[in-house]
């Protein structure tokens, strides 16, 4: 199915985002998990683990991994697929930078 971005929503500024930590952003009717990783970059996914619905804004960072509170699946924050022997994946949203300030894609999908 083809992605049509729909909109490019401020999340805030990139200094105020914690390194190797999650923040929750909610835009529109989706709660997203915001990571500032160790490297620099920036990652957004769907908030919500497709096991049993943990909160990845509260997991821990590793590398480009977060792993879920609440049964440790780890996943991949560029992808959002769940590394094996776990199956799944939560929906990414692109990222970008400009002036210090943080924008989230939104996509129709």
């Amino acid at each position: 199915m083809e992605q049509r971005t729909v909109g490019k929503v401020l999340i805030g500024n990139y200094e105020d985002l914690p390194v190797s930590l999650g923040k929750a952003v909610v835009v529109d009717d989706k709660e997203l998990a915001v990571f500032r990783l160790s490297n620099g970059k920036v990652k957004a996914i769907e908030n919500k683990c497709p096991h049993r619905g943990g909160v990845l804004s509260e997991g821990m960072v590793s590398g480009e991994h977060v792993f879920c509170p609440l049964h440790d699946w780890k996943i991949n924050v560029s992808d959002g697929l769940v590394q094996a022997p776990d199956e799944g994946c939560v929906q990414t949203y692109r990222t970008t930078i400009e002036d210090d300030k943080v924008y989230v894609e939104i996509t129709d999908k």
